[in-house]
């Protein structure tokens, strides 16, 4: 048995093909936008960030969807009422010698910052790890971890300014308050 078909059903069916690749390319163009405004949403700063550094929006979206299953994978915890009370005192205690020691404090920060987080459950890690673990819960934050880190760890090597030093204490205070809250972000986006 032998099929002919006529060039009405041959272009019939040219039209049909042509409309189901045309409806799919453009179901598939609205998930790329739909999924990279979440992306773009949920990261902020670190969306931009990560499009620099892999070159391209679907490159940056994929290492931010393997940085949540790299912290979903991990038990972060919130701080106890006794352990958050001591973190905040320990925080004032830092603050309190800005102002007669500006580089000490401002080092003291970096290591209080890394303390609450190991505290969290973040891993011991490199600073770029933690960072990207952190933009994960906290992507607002991270362009101010990010540079009070810069500043902190720039001290050994060249002067900082006193307003440097002010401005990084301003920008682990962010991070701070962030991290300690009793709450994670990602908690009340679920509860609301």
């Amino acid at each position: 048995m032998q099929f002919q078909f006529t060039n009405t059903q041959i272009t019939v069916a040219v039209v049909v093909l042509f409309l189901v690749v045309a409806i799919a390319f453009g179901l598939y163009l609205k998930y790329r936008k739909t999924r990279t405004s979440g992306f773009r949403n949920r990261f902020g700063t670190e969306y931009d960030r990560a499009v620099l550094t892999h070159g391209s929006p679907h490159k940056a979206e994929s290492k931010l969807a393997d940085r949540e299953t790299h912290v979903k994978s991990l038990e972060i915890r919130d701080l106890g009422v006794v352990e958050r009370d001591r973190f905040v005192t320990e925080w004032y205690t830092v603050q309190s010698r800005f102002v007669d020691h500006p580089k000490a404090a401002v080092t003291e920060a970096d290591d209080l910052i890394n303390a609450l987080l190991e505290a969290r459950g973040y891993p011991h890690a490199s600073f770029e790890q933690r960072a990207a673990d952190i933009s994960v819960n906290y992507p607002r934050v991270m362009e101010n971890y990010r540079l009070a880190h810069a500043t902190a760890v720039r001290l050994g090597k060249v002067e900082a300014t006193t307003e440097e030093l002010r401005t990084a204490m301003i920008q682990y205070r962010a991070i701070f308050d962030e991290l300690a809250q009793p709450n994670k972000p990602a908690e009340q986006k679920s509860a609301a």
